[in-house]
């Protein structure tokens, strides 16, 4: 509930100068009287009444109930001593501020049966005196019946809204998230990819330095070349630049499985016809890493890719003759894979591996242009 202070009801709307009025107005209907008795009566029951207000906003659980029934009964007796009825607008706003269902529902209609009761029998004992309040009477009739309804409808409303202000915070906390795991995993896999390059190169160029000196400082130079490449790549993705070319990622690959003393074989086109920059740059990041993976795992002596694409997918195949995925199942649950996997969602593709003799990767993505083209003329 609101602060003790804060007892002038707000999002009904009404002004807080017209809610001073209503404070203030028992008092005139008090002072009508000429008995000094009933004034005393009268200024303690709207004491209590505002005593009563202020510890219900100030109370939790049965005691929010407890002080919210005085009230009620404060406000009857105001009703029937002194033909003010107006307090039960006060009650109504309270009550409109109750959470749980049943007890809004249950105070409600208590608080509704025994207001028009009470003015029903003040009319029937006091007519008279009352007609020129009946305007007035019956509009917080109207509040009593509407005003708790209203209330409930907008705390509900805020609460949505506040809902709805942490779903798009934790939102944007978890696009951060995965705009941090996605440059984690370029980061691995480009990195991945030019340091087994390097260690490659390096193994050789320690092999070749006494036999062919010359052709290990041309391996030298290359892996100077690689580092510098690497570099690059790595201050372009984290400047968000990067957008990796099929055709320029294959000639990446060619090198690391030449420098593995493999064999390297490629049918199909590279260059992809009608195809999204993003559709290819997670096509050549998934090859990246199925050839840095064949590298690191396989213990094959060859590596086929095969390029084919078709008016509904792009479809590249990866093979090699290596010691299968089997025998390796921990490059299957790895990050390499898993991060294919993620990358291959985004853009509703598909990844199949295929392990008997060897191992081969199915890269599938959809060719939504061609579709959309395809569709478009009808």
């Amino acid at each position: 509930m609101q602060n003790w202070y804060h007892i002038i009801p707000k999002n009904t709307g009404l002004s807080s100068y017209i809610w001073i009025i209503f404070y203030l107005l028992p008092f005139f209907f008090i002072f009508k009287t000429s008995s000094i008795l009933e004034i005393l009566l009268g200024i303690l029951l709207v004491a209590g009444f505002f005593l009563s207000y202020r510890r219900s906003f100030q109370s939790k659980s049965h005691l929010f109930y407890f002080w919210v029934s005085i009230d009620i009964l404060i406000s009857l007796a105001l009703t029937l001593v002194f033909g003010y009825v107006y307090f039960s607008l006060f009650l109504a706003f309270i009550i409109g501020n109750i959470n749980h269902r049943g007890g809004f529902l249950s105070y409600y209609i208590v608080h509704l049966v025994t207001t028009i009761a009470a003015t029903a029998l003040l009319f029937f004992l006091k007519e008279e005196s009352l007609f020129p309040q009946l305007p007035f009477i019956i509009i917080t009739i109207i509040g009593v019946i509407l005003l708790p309804f209203t209330i409930r409808y907008r705390n509900k409303q805020h609460e949505l809204e506040d809902e709805l202000e942490d779903a798009n915070e934790r939102i944007s906390q978890l696009m951060v998230i995965e705009e941090r795991e996605r440059i984690a995993r370029d980061l691995h896999d480009t990195l991945g990819q030019k340091l087994s390059l390097i260690g490659l190169k390096s193994d050789l160029a320690g092999k070749l330095i006494h036999v062919k000196p010359e052709s290990a400082i041309n391996e030298i130079h290359d892996i100077r070349q690689t580092a510098r490449t690497a570099l690059k790549e790595v201050r372009e993705m984290v400047s968000n630049m990067s957008r990796a070319k099929l055709e320029d990622e294959l000639i990446r690959v060619r090198q690391i499985i030449q420098a593995k003393e493999m064999e390297f074989q490629l049918e199909g086109d590279p260059s992809l016809a009608n195809t999204p920059l993003l559709v290819e740059n997670v096509l050549s990041m998934c090859l990246k890493e199925a050839v840095t993976n064949i590298v690191k795992h396989s213990e094959a002596t060859w590596c086929r890719v095969m390029i084919k694409q078709s008016p509904t997918e792009v479809l590249i195949k990866v093979e090699d003759n290596g010691i299968g995925i089997k025998e390796k199942k921990e490059s299957f649950h790895g990050r390499g894979l898993q991060g294919m996997r993620e990358r291959l969602d985004f853009v509703n593709g598909s990844l199949e591996i295929v392990s008997l003799q060897g191992t081969t990767l199915n890269i599938r993505v959809p060719n939504v242009n061609q579709q959309s083209e395809k569709e478009d003329p009808v």
